[in-house]
């Protein structure tokens, strides 16, 4: 079997690139703020590993950017407490889409059953199910992350204060504060699974079929 490329060296390579890129693309356009940042995150219809790896790349920039004047904001911002709530919501946001890429990352390296004919390359299924493993744990830091901006956008003073121009992003708060959208969930029943395939490949004798 082909010998895979480091997981971690990969990302490395690709980030290097993509900030290589963003470079040579500002006399064009200058990539600053939260919002320019969101704007590059995109989803395929297929998404290959590399794809993830970029969009996570674009997410966790804008996590980490300023946020652009609220003139240029992706909403209608005419009061300082619209400008409090939508600076919540997009961190939110941002998170969960962070958990989304990260579940999309998972799923491209994740394994559902360790059946015996795969005992050939039960090394090689081992290596994937780590990167799944460290895929769906990282979720779970996002998604603390997106809980707590969810909190601060669900404060009593917020009650009668809607973005209506951001509605799915009201929507996402609104499922996170009644429960009905819950990562933890999801993300503790794959990495509970995932850790069983794993265990039942570690313990599967490499034999020839």
């Amino acid at each position: 079997m082909k010998k895979a490329f480091p997981f971690k060296l990969k990302i490395t390579l690709l980030t290097f690139l993509l900030a290589l890129f963003c470079v040579s693309q500002t006399n064009a356009y200058m990539v600053k703020y939260k919002e320019d940042w969101y704007r590059l995150y995109h989803v395929h219809y297929q998404q290959y590993p590399d794809d993830c790896m970029e969009n996570i790349y674009w997410l966790e920039r804008a996590v980490k950017a300023d946020f652009a004047n609220p003139l240029y904001a992706n909403a209608k911002i005419e009061t300082e407490k619209e400008w409090e709530k939508y600076r919540y919501m997009f961190m939110m946001h941002l998170n969960l889409k962070l958990i989304e890429q990260h579940l999309r990352l998972g799923r491209i390296y994740d394994k559902k059953v360790a059946n015996f004919y795969d005992a050939p390359w039960k090394d090689e299924y081992i290596r994937n199910l780590e990167k799944a493993l460290s895929c769906y744990k990282t979720g779970l830091i996002y998604w603390q992350e997106a809980q707590l901006w969810a909190e601060k956008a669900n404060v009593k003073e917020f009650n009668f204060l809607y973005l209506t121009d951001l509605q799915y992003w009201e929507d996402e708060r609104e499922r996170i504060k009644t429960g009905e959208l819950d990562y933890s969930k999801m993300l503790n029943r794959e990495i509970t699974r995932v850790q069983t395939v794993r265990d039942n490949f570690i313990a599967m004798k490499s034999e020839n079929y």
